[in-house]
Parts: C-alpha cells; structure tokens; sequence
C-alpha cells in the first residue's frame, strides 16, 4: 500500500488558487470594494503566476520573505498567491504600528520584498534607512520613493503561466504575521501550510461553509482574521467574497443586501457601528445564514438587535497562534448561551488547567488550552517566546480564563495577563507605562482596560506627575501618539497623587480598574 502520510509530495501544497482555477475557473473569486473590480479564480490565478515569475527572476527562494504594507485590495491576495506557488513566506505588516515598531519587526523578520501604496509611504520613509533587508520596493500606486518598481507595469511583463515550484511541504513556513507578546511589541507567529490548510477545513466541516456562500472581508489583511476566518476557507470551498480597504458601516449595510452575503464575521465595533446606524433598520438581511462577532466580548444588547431581526448571531472564539477558528455555537444556541463562545471543533483538543497545567473540575475556571492540527509553528527567531507558549507535548497556551459548563460550552472569564482588546486589536498597558514614563513631566504611569460601548476596551491611564510639574491632557495624548500606534493610545487620562499598592509594594490594578469603572 502507498504511504501517502505525512503528505509532503503533493504539488497542490500552497497553490490555492492555481487548484481553484481548474476546478472553477469562471466563478467570481472576489469583489474590490476600493475600485470596484471583480476578479474570477482564474484572474487571480494569472495575476498570481506573474508576480510569482518576477519574483523568481529577481531570485526570491523559497524560504525568502515578501512584506506588504497595504488597505485590504487585490495584490494582497496576488501576494498570498505568489508566495504560496514560490514557497515564500508571506509577511504582511500592520499599517497601524508607528515606524519604530516596524522597524524593529522587520529588523527580526528581513524580508526582501515590500509591496505597498502611496498611503503609507511617511512611515515607511522613517523607518526605510534602517531597515536594509529589503532587495525591492514595489508600489501598486504613485510613489515618491526612490528604486521603486510599478507593481501594475510588473504584471503586464511577466508570464501568466505558472512558475517552476520547489517542493513545498507541510511543515514550510507560508505566514508570518504580526502579533503582540507581554510587552506589546511586535512578534512574527510562524503559520505553516498545515496550520493554513487545516483552519480551512476546521472551517468548511464546522461552519457548514458552501460553494454559493458570500461573505464580506472586513477584517485587515495584516490579521489572521482577514486571512484565515474567512477568506481561505471560502478559497477552499469556492465561494466568493468582499474585500474592503476600509470599513464603513453604511457601505458594508449596502453591500450585503445588494451582493446576497451570506455569511457575515466582525468585531463587536463593526457590529456597534451598523446598529446604530439609521441604514440597519431598513436593510433587507434575508441572504444571510448567520453572523459572528469575535475578537473581544460582545455586548449581548448587539446580539440582542439582530436576534430582533430574526438573525442567528453568536460570539467565536480564536488567536493567532491556533486556527483562529476553534469554537461553534449551534443555532439556537446563542439565545440560551449568549455569553458562550461554542463548543469546541471536530479537528482541536482543549484543556483547562491551573497555572501547574493540573485539569480543572467541569464548572472551574483556568487557563484555556489549545491542541491540534491548525496550531503555529513558533515566533519567527524568539526560541524562549515559543517555549513559554507551546507546550512538548503540543499544547498551545491561551492565556484566557475560561469555564465549561455541563453541556460542553466554553465561557471567556477574563485573561492571565493583563493585555485588554480594543477595537479588536490586542493592546498591552505595559508597553503604554513605558512610553509615559519616557515624559520628563510624569512620576509613574499605569494603565488598565476598562469596557467601552463602542470600542470593547478602552485604555484609561493613572498618571502621577514630577512635583512640582504640570502637563495637560492633551499635551500627554500627543505624547503618546507620536510614539504609539493610535488604537494603543489611552482614551482615559486620570490624575492622582499616587497610586495605590498591594501588600508588596506591586501597583495594585485591581484597585484601579474599579476605580476607572466608577467613571
């Protein structure tokens, strides 16, 4: 009998769309929303083979990197599909870091190749001359940038046929995508082709996902979530979907109705955004099978408005480090349960455990574990980061807090650490303090989560000034801009005398966060 196991022999490795084209070649792939362009399987397949054979003619191997720093638009996806006929590894760049962030990212990752668009190109400016691994600089739009190649120019002089392929393996790196650690800067999560692929059938098998499924791609294209909730898995199935470069609440409204989407995922922001506007109301939702929130908590008073238009919506649960897929919530479910996160997939395992990985009893609450197929490889050149997350025996750690309850669904309780979400974005008050405490002015800084409508989380900022100093608010919000991205930067700033302690002399946060609350 033939070992076809571990599958490392199959051409089909990485070449998602190269697949797609033979087998639907005519079926829309995707809408861009920012020019309004529609793009079938065997057009990105094209348009994939001729970014791939420039890429090897410059002499891009596999293993190299190739970096994006664009809005979510259809050389993002030529991106994702070159590297996967190449073997590369794809490295898109948040657009929301402020230069030095970037700078010491791609100081780590070095990649080769930046794709960008002229909206980004200040920040890149700064951070450029320091950043030397780069061998070609690519825009998809105009440029002041010296040695910049046009992207659009790139494609029309290059073969539409499909380059030579190495042999890529599961195990190959195919993501590296940004993701914060306890100290908020950025760190390169390793997603191999298994961990790619595997998501995707979590995905298809646990969603029900289907060939006529249309779905909208709000999440950015630097995030797991705008790669991998959706947009790989409808890839795999054949679906089609909507790429936005920018989310705007009326538009998405629009858009869902008109396109007949059908499977809709966002962030509670998004869905706060839609409800409150006067377009939610009027929207004809009868094309869609069902939403999801994620990315931090949902008010239930928002699934509470879509209940009320008859819509089966629920909360998931994921990080980048393990699917982000891993929970489902049956319908009906959500109205019994609506603080709980689902049961957990066909392909994943899950513990909970005390911080001496002893399991809990059914109802406790510990540190959620992750175990499967879809897990990461590791963070690109940080050995210690790795092991502190992923256990010998494969176990992944969480660092949520989380209960079962005897019908097998999962509650997010809380967190170990004290990162808080804001807006979907992970934000680390740790790395905040440290920049308050760059300011001459300020004496100690520190900042906790507290909840917000709107954003999730928001940031509120404790801050004990120098004696005898003074600083304004909004002189110390310009402070924080300047070196921070915005999403990370306080909402709150609260002057005290000084901040409260526990027994050891720790800043007592505890403390802090109830006194944020009251506010």
């Amino acid at each position: 009998m033939m070992d076809i196991s571990p599958p490392n022999n199959w051409q089909w490795i990485g070449d998602w769309l190269g697949r797609r084209a033979v087998l639907t070649p005519d079926c829309e792939a995707i809408l861009d929303i920012s020019t309004n362009q529609r793009f079938t399987y065997n057009e990105l397949n094209i348009r994939g083979n001729q970014l791939a054979n420039f890429l090897s003619e410059e002499g891009l191997q596999k293993g190299d990197r190739v970096a994006f720093m664009l809005n979510n638009r259809v050389e993002c996806i030529d991106a994702f599909a070159a590297c996967g006929k190449l073997g590369a590894i794809l490295v898109p760049l948040n657009v929301r870091l402020a230069a030095i962030e970037h700078q010491e990212y791609i100081t780590n990752v070095t990649p080769k190749v930046l794709i960008y668009e002229s909206a980004f190109e200040g920040v890149i400016k700064e951070f450029l001359p320091n950043t030397p691994s780069f061998t070609h600089l690519l825009t998809v739009d105009k440029t002041s940038l010296s040695n910049t190649q046009s992207y659009g120019k790139i494609l029309k002089k290059h073969s539409e046929k499909p380059p030579s392929r190495p042999m890529i393996r599961f195990e190959d790196s195919f993501f590296i995508l940004p993701t914060g650690g306890t100290t908020g800067l950025p760190k390169g999560a390793i997603l191999s082709h298994r961990h790619i692929f595997w998501n995707s059938v979590n995905t298809i098998v646990n969603w029900g996902l289907r060939p006529s499924d249309v779905a909208p791609v709000i999440f950015p294209l630097f995030h797991t979530g705008g790669w991998n909730v959706l947009l790989i898995p409808m890839f795999h199935v054949g679906a089609r979907v909507l790429l936005w470069q920018k989310f705007d609440a009326v538009d998405t409204l629009r858009r869902i109705e008109e396109e007949g989407c059908t499977v809709i995922i966002g962030v509670p922001t998004m869905y706060h955004m839609m409800i409150n506007a006067p377009e939610f109301s009027t929207t004809d939702f009868g094309s869609v099978r069902f939403w999801l929130s994620g990315g931090a908590p949902c008010p239930i008073s928002i699934m509470e408005a879509f209940w009320k238009c008859g819509q089966e919506f629920a909360m998931g649960y994921g990080l980048t480090e393990v699917g982000p897929n891993n929970f489902y919530m049956p319908p009906g479910a959500s109205k019994l349960k609506p603080t709980a996160v689902g049961l957990p997939f066909f392909h994943n395992e899950i513990r909970i455990v005390t911080d001496d990985l002893t399991d809990v009893s059914q109802g406790e609450v510990g540190e959620l574990l992750l175990r499967g197929p879809h897990t990461f490889s590791g963070y690109w050149n940080n050995p210690q980061a790795t092991q502190d997350v992923i256990e010998p025996d494969g176990w992944i750690h969480t660092g949520d807090l989380v209960r079962q309850d005897k019908d097998g669904f999962i509650y997010i309780t809380g967190r170990k650490k004290s990162m808080y979400i804001s807006g979907g974005e992970n934000v680390y008050p740790i790395e905040i303090e440290r920049v308050l405490d760059e300011h001459p002015e300020i004496d100690q800084a520190a900042v906790v989560g507290i909840p917000d409508e709107k954003w999730g989380e928001v940031g509120c900022a404790f801050i004990v000034l120098e004696k005898d100093k003074a600083v304004t608010k909004e002189k110390l919000f310009d402070f924080m801009r300047s070196k921070l991205a915005r999403y990370k930067v306080p909402k709150i700033i609260i002057f005290v005398s000084e901040l409260p302690q526990t027994s050891t002399g720790k800043i007592d946060k505890r403390n802090l966060e109830k006194e944020a609350k009251k506010l």
